[in-house]
This record gives C-alpha cells, structure tokens and sequence, in this order.
C-alpha cells in the first residue's frame, strides 16, 4: 500500500469648549459667603428648586472634569496601556461565538472527521518524527513541508502573544495555551481566545531582558523563523501535480491530514488579527499599517511582520507601562 501513496504530517496526534480667555475659577462651597447665599435665595427663589441646584452641581462637575491636569493624567492612563478592547457586551459576544466554533470543531474532528487511514496515521507520525529509520518509502514533499510549517506556527504565536496578547483582567495566563498549542496547534489556542480579557498587564524594563521575551523579541529568532517559513512555503509550491494529488486523497480519508489541513487554516485565519493587536500595542499602525493586509498571507505575511516590528524598548512601551503599573 505504501509503495502506491505518499504520507502527510500533522502536528495533531491522533483563532465642549471654552474660551481660554476667560476661565472661571473652580468653585467650592466654602468658599461661597453665606450672606450672598441668603440674598440669592430671596431674590430669586426659583433658583432653590432641587432641580436647579442639581443643574447647577453637574455644571460644576463638568467644568471640573475639563481641568487641564486631570486630562493629563487620563491621557498618561490611555497611553499606560497596551492592547485594547475587553470586557464590552460585544467582547463576549465574540468570544460566545469563538468557543461554539472551538465546540462544533471538536465535535467535527472526533466524530465526523474521515478516519480511513488510522494504521497509516500512526505510521505517518513516526515516519515524520524519525522514529523510524529509512525503510525505502520517501515521503512527499508536501507533507514534509506541512509537518515542520506546522511546528513553526506556534513559535509564530508565541511572539505575537508574548506580551501584546496576554490578560490582564483575570487569572488566565497564556503560557500553557501556548505549550499546547506546540502539540494541537490551534485547537489548542483557540480556548484562550476566548478567555482572553485585554489589556495586557504591565511591562517592567528588565522584564524586556529575560527569558522569553529576550528570545520573543529577537529579530535573529524573527528572521530565522521567516527564512525557514518561507523555504517551507516554496518547497511545498514546487512539489509536482503529483503530489497535490496524493495530498488531496488523504484529505479524503485520513483523519490525521484532515486535522492537520484545518489546523493550518485557522492559524492563518486567526493570524492577522493577532498581528493587529500586536502593532496597536507597538503604536506601529501608521508606520506599518501597509503589513496587515499581508498577513493573510499563509505563515508568511505574519513572520514577516514579526521581522519587520519595532521592539519594545524603541517604541517606548515598556516605560509607559511601569509608569502605569507604580500610578
């Protein structure tokens, strides 16, 4: 049988304005002579109806609110702030329909998936994790080129996360997603999708210094993962009709490939708007808003832009968010 077909990998084992010339002081009611208080009540009594003196309060508390100090310090709260979104009704509205996407995915791959091939699966797993030797059957280019490709997109995650799309608001923490994801790829994440809750928390300086971030921010981890991606890319483009043919037959009928073909497909599906939370954190939008129509580009349109980012510590996001953080 084997002599006749040709394998396919899975990384699965079985995504108001006011004139600034006159400025009227900040009123407080001490400081309001109790004698000019009688003389307005009696002289114009109307003006005592609770509902005036409520008017009154709030136009006080407006003219307050517009204090050029305190809008300092709320734009110094905005700009702390890494990420966006959360927490609104159309935020779990989302995420209600993320995870019922996860469920019917699930259900879909366990139960209605084709699972012709279960022998051949197995042996397909081996073979593409060298745990066995070569035994004469050469595997097809496409399926060599989907396994490794699949083992790069979770390292693709992981910097797109780390720290941009991580959760502040809850105790969720996006380390275990993202190990299990290096096994079930996006049926692994897509969990975390829903849980997750922005803005990510704050970021201290020295964090940007050790492990992982250190690796995370890396443009030589950037650039060797695109240069690998993009040679996966090309390897499995060049493969003959032949192969694609094969590729299609499994798809047909070995639940491992079929996996594996969705799998790959929510990860570049999911992808772009990672990489949009991603360059909103790095303030980069303006500057490289061009890249995010090239994220959907399968694998390649998001490592590109990881190689192409600012780091942290150049577009001054880590000191902002210690600033945020001691506030």
């Amino acid at each position: 049988m084997f002599a006749h077909t040709t394998p396919i990998s899975c990384n699965f084992p079985s995504l108001h304005s006011q004139n600034p010339k006159h400025k009227l002081p900040n009123l407080k009611p001490s400081n309001i002579p109790l004698l000019v208080i009688s003389n307005a009540r009696s002289k114009f009594p109307q003006l005592t109806k609770r509902g005036h003196l409520q008017i009154s309060r709030n136009s006080l508390d407006t003219q307050k609110s517009q204090d050029p100090d305190l809008e300092q310090n709320n734009s110094m709260k905005i700009d702390g702030e890494i990420g966006g979104g959360g927490g609104g009704g159309g935020g779990r509205t989302a995420s209600f329909l993320i995870f019922l996407l996860w469920g019917g995915l699930m259900y879909y791959i366990f139960n209605l998936a084709p699972n012709q091939t279960p022998s051949t699966d197995l042996y397909l797993v081996k073979k593409l994790c060298y745990l066995i030797g070569d035994d004469g059957f050469q595997l097809n280019h496409v399926i060599v080129a989907l396994w490794n490709i699949m083992g790069l997109w979770p390292l693709v995650y992981c910097m797109l996360l780390i720290p941009s799309g991580r959760s502040s608001k809850g105790s969720v923490p996006v380390f275990p997603f993202l190990i299990v994801s290096f096994f079930l790829g996006a049926y692994g994440l897509i969990p975390y999708f829903v849980l997750w809750k922005p803005p990510p928390p704050a970021i201290e300086e020295t964090e940007l210094k050790r492990w992982p971030l250190n690796f995370l921010e890396s443009k030589l981890t950037a650039g060797i993962t695109f240069v690998v991606g993009l040679g996966l890319i090309t390897y499995a483009g060049l493969a003959n009709g032949d192969d694609w043919k094969e590729y299609l037959q499994y798809f047909g009928g070995s639940k491992l490939i079929h996996a594996t073909s969705i799998d790959f497909a929510l990860l570049s599906t999911f992808a772009p708007f990672w990489v949009y939370n991603d360059m909103t954190a790095r303030k980069w939008e303006d500057k490289g808003f061009w890249l995010l129509p090239l994220s959907v580009i399968p694998f390649v349109g998001p490592a590109l832009y990881l190689l192409l980012r600012p780091s942290l510590s150049a577009v001054g996001v880590a000191p902002n968010l210690l600033a945020s953080k001691e506030e």
